[in-house]
């Protein structure tokens, strides 16, 4: 039971959000190909569909019956999909970027006096 309700449910949305229902058409077909083959016996099935397929949809004497062909017209089904996902509001802290993580830092040493830093800038003296 739930087998043929899963497939009823499945052959409802692809007939009717698809361009499947078209196959529904083809019965008309082969009728609309036998009504061909009374007028040019010569004519085979592939040449039918080439003709009715192959080069657009002229406007001859069967014209109307052309146009009820499967896949010759398209249906104003839509099919629409709109997931609405509540979005979970999630605070996120940003990662420091790789140069500026306290890890790269090495501590200096504070407590050095202004007299030996000035002590850098002076000659070298002979040892």
């Amino acid at each position: 039971m739930r087998k043929a309700t899963g497939i009823f449910f499945l052959a409802a949305f692809l007939l009717s959000s698809t361009e499947a229902h078209q196959l529904l058409r083809l019965p008309f077909i082969f009728s609309h190909y036998l009504e061909h083959r009374e007028q040019n016996p010569q004519i085979s099935f592939l040449k039918f569909l080439d003709l009715h397929y192959m080069h657009g949809s002229p406007h001859d004497d069967d014209y109307d019956k052309d146009m009820q062909l499967p896949f010759k017209t398209f249906g104003d089904c839509i099919a629409v999909m709109s997931p609405a996902f509540v979005p979970v509001f999630i605070q996120s802290v940003p990662t420091p970027p790789e140069c500026l993580r306290p890890e790269r830092f090495v501590a200096i040493n504070q407590t050095l006096h202004s007299s030996y830093l000035a002590e850098i800038w002076q000659p070298p003296r002979r040892a």
